[in-house]
């Protein structure tokens, strides 16, 4: 809920609420003989056990110089084996672009001729 959108008597109402958890809480406190706090605060946090599955510096060492030469391995495969060659690009020889060209004039001249008739 928006406090902005609270009416005058819901805001006194909120109000008189929280006067009476603070009357509340004191009495809690004189029956308790110790400071009225929340009750999340009251009660301890669990203490957590020792930390379980924990590794060495020698054994992070060991795994990092296997996993290095592994990589090592993986590279000099790459390395070794050359690359394929690349195909040849097709090439048009100078006639054959010249018959293309011819032909795509022909069509052109057809085009041209039927709008004109």
């Amino acid at each position: 809920m928006n406090i902005e959108n609270l009416t005058a008597a819901q805001l006194n109402q909120a109000a008189d609420i929280a006067e009476q958890i603070e009357k509340l809480n004191a009495e809690l406190a004189a029956v308790l003989g110790g400071s009225a706090a929340p009750a999340a605060a009251v009660a301890a946090p669990a203490k957590r056990g020792p930390k379980k599955g924990g590794m060495s510096a020698e054994g992070r060492a060991r795994i990092a110089a296997a996993q290095k030469a592994r990589w090592a391995k993986v590279k000099a495969v790459k390395v070794a084996a050359p690359k394929a060659a690349k195909p040849a690009k097709r090439k048009m020889s100078a006639a054959g672009r010249a018959r293309i060209i011819a032909a795509q004039k022909a069509r052109w001249a057809k085009v041209k001729a039927a709008k004109k008739a």
